[in-house]
């Protein structure tokens, strides 16, 4: 595989911004050059940083599933899907795909079996612009979650499991009233409709939720597969991920939460559309405010893929402290290491040259330039 080099850059290094050039070979760092002199393409003072590291977007299914009852080509949805990240300077992404069916999607395994194998299709065939790997969330208290994680678990995309329970009246919707309004459209019109809904949901939580964590759980660490845990609230949500061997805590809640992660080593997660609204559309804890607290180590798009970017250089004229270099960590580095993915996120001789050419245009950043590998692919 042939090199590139580039010159006249700001390059973003773990710690520091400094001025260079770096060139490439065999689809990984050779140099870093110092001084804005030199060979190879002129980045005319723009930034060049590792490429992003996502590890939970819902933004396939999106694409999958653009209405209500509207499924789209697998293989379509997964190239709009692949595009989008790659233009928002992800280089490597873990597909967020939900297992265990409901009343609103009773036959979720056929389409999960739809979805995983676009991607793995796509890997075969090295058509695909960034890195996509398997990020299973599953549903605790679907009755077929357990089958269905069974089924997809040993695939070889799959890297990351998150443990979810989204029963009204804990976790993420501790509040009944946000629980209703946040899913209205699928629980009923009628006060009974509602109410009926509810007592549903509660008693599949307590029918299947507890033993399918554990089954799940378990089967993840046979295969060496991370396990984040989701939406956790209490101190006895952490105690239970801790010793479930859980290492990511997805968007805690609470301050508290997070607090408790954090000191027992977990890495946090929250979402970047949480940064850019400067708040939770929940309503929960801050994003911003976990930064400020030193508690935050990851950021995830979630359901807009450039809100990453966006985030990353928003945080520093948000958090006092907090450089660029760190920001960017947050989106690069971090969430690489935090899935044993040492090869990435850090632009450093040996590492794979995953690069984008950011300029910033009006304060936002604007991806000019896509490397995956040492080859352009935005």
């Amino acid at each position: 595989m042939s090199g590139i080099a580039f010159c006249n850059a700001k390059l973003v290094l773990a710690d520091e911004v400094v001025s260079g050039g770096l060139s490439t070979r065999g689809g990984l760092i050779a140099s870093i050059d110092p001084g804005v002199g030199g060979g190879g393409e002129d980045l005319e003072g723009d930034f060049l940083i590792p490429g992003l590291v996502e590890l939970h977007t819902d933004h396939l299914e999106n694409h999958y599933r653009p209405r209500p009852g509207v499924f789209w080509n697998p293989m379509a949805a997964l190239h709009a899907h692949d595009a989008q990240i790659a233009s928002s300077g992800i280089t490597t992404v873990f597909d967020a795909v939900r297992i265990g069916s409901d009343d609103d999607m009773p036959q979720m395994g056929e389409h999960v079996e739809r979805l995983v194998g676009a991607i793995a299709d796509g890997r075969s065939q090295g058509w695909l612009r960034a890195e996509h790997f398997l990020h299973l969330r599953c549903e605790l208290p679907a009755h077929d979650v357990l089958d269905q994680f069974e089924t997809f678990a040993p695939h070889e995309a799959t890297h990351l499991a998150s443990v979810m329970d989204h029963t009204p009246g804990q976790r993420q919707f501790r509040s009944l009233e946000d629980y209703s309004r946040f899913w209205k459209d699928k629980m009923g019109r009628t006060a009974e409709e509602r109410e009926r809904y509810l007592a549903d949901r509660q008693s599949e939580h307590e029918r299947y939720s507890a033993k399918n964590r554990a089954a799940i759980v378990r089967l993840a660490h046979e295969l060496g597969i991370a396990i984040a845990s989701h939406d956790d609230t209490t101190i006895a949500h952490v105690e239970e991920a801790v010793a479930d061997g859980v290492t990511i805590a997805e968007f805690p809640t609470t301050l508290e939460a997070a607090a408790a992660a954090h000191d027992a080593g977990l890495a946090i997660l929250m979402g970047a559309p949480n940064v850019v609204r400067g708040g939770s559309h929940t309503g929960n804890v801050s994003a911003i405010d976990l930064v400020r607290e030193q508690l935050l180590q990851i950021l995830s798009s979630d359901y807009v893929p450039f809100a990453l970017l966006q985030a990353a250089f928003m945080l520093p004229s948000q958090a006092d402290g907090l450089d660029l270099a760190s920001a960017l960590a947050m989106v690069t580095r971090n969430p690489a290491a935090a899935v044993g993915l040492a090869d990435r996120g850090e632009i450093a001789v040996g590492k794979r040259a995953d690069l984008v050419r950011i300029s910033v245009i009006g304060g936002l950043p604007v991806v000019r330039g896509v490397w995956r590998e040492g080859r352009r692919v935005g």
